[in-house]
This record gives structure tokens, C-alpha cells and sequence, in this order.
């Protein structure tokens, strides 16, 4: 169980990391979910910086356990670009089979988060 925990958490601070550089490096990607309301450049520099920060601390064990709070709630916060997009009649992603499983996907994500955190144990 150990070993998957820390291939989880690897994997999603992976993630995290590539999503932060993205959101820099190519953030046309992530224009079509940024509702209509929000900078599309105020979205992608908080993203990226929220994803960095995550992203790293989750390959630090010292701050593993909040991090995985900090993604868990990040998850949650990107939630209803994923519901506006699997109701949208043709969803930025592609397809509604798409849209319905990154939906699926993130309430994964979610978890995997609130385990990382759950499960990390308490530093000072």
C-alpha cells in the first residue's frame, strides 16, 4: 500500500507540474474552460502557480499531507469547469463521452487527494 500511495502521489505531482507549465507554456489549451466571466490570464498564472506549488510539495514528504488537502481542494475548485463542460452541447474537451469521463476523473482526483491527506502523517 505504500508503494501505490507514493506512485499515486508521484503521479499526480507530476501532473500538477506539467499542468503548471502548460498553463505558462501553451495556455490556448485551456481557454475553451475558462468561463467567459474570468481573465483567461489571471486563470492561467493562478493555475500555474497553485499547480506548482502543489505539485512540489507533493514530493516533499514534509508537506506531502497538505499538499494533498491543497489538491483535494483544487479539485474540487475546478469541479464546475467540468460540469459547465460536460452540460455544454459540444464540450470543449470533444465529446460527451469525454466530458463525462474527465468528470468521472476528477471526482477521483478528489479522493486520491483527501487520501494523500488522510493518510500522510502529521508534521510540525
Amino acid at each position: 500500500m505504500k508503494v501505490l500511495k507514493l506512485i499515486i502521489t508521484f503521479l499526480l505531482a507530476a501532473l500538477m507540474l506539467f499542468g503548471a507549465f502548460n498553463h505558462v507554456y501553451a495556455p490556448e489549451i485551456y481557454a475553451p474552460f475558462i468561463p467567459d466571466f474570468f481573465s483567461e490570464s489571471f486563470a492561467n498564472i493562478v493555475s500555474a502557480i497553485a499547480e506548482g506549488i502543489i505539485g512540489i510539495a507533493l514530493i516533499v514528504p514534509k508537506y506531502r499531507r497538505w499538499a494533498g488537502l491543497g489538491f483535494c481542494i483544487l479539485m474540487i475548485l475546478f469541479l464546475p469547469i467540468h460540469i459547465w463542460d460536460f452540460t455544454k452541447e459540444i464540450p470543449a474537451i470533444g465529446s460527451k463521452l469525454a466530458a463525462g469521463i474527465r468528470l468521472a476523473v476528477q471526482f477521483l482526483f478528489i479522493a486520491a487527494g483527501w487520501w494523500i491527506y488522510k493518510t500522510s502523517p502529521k508534521t510540525t
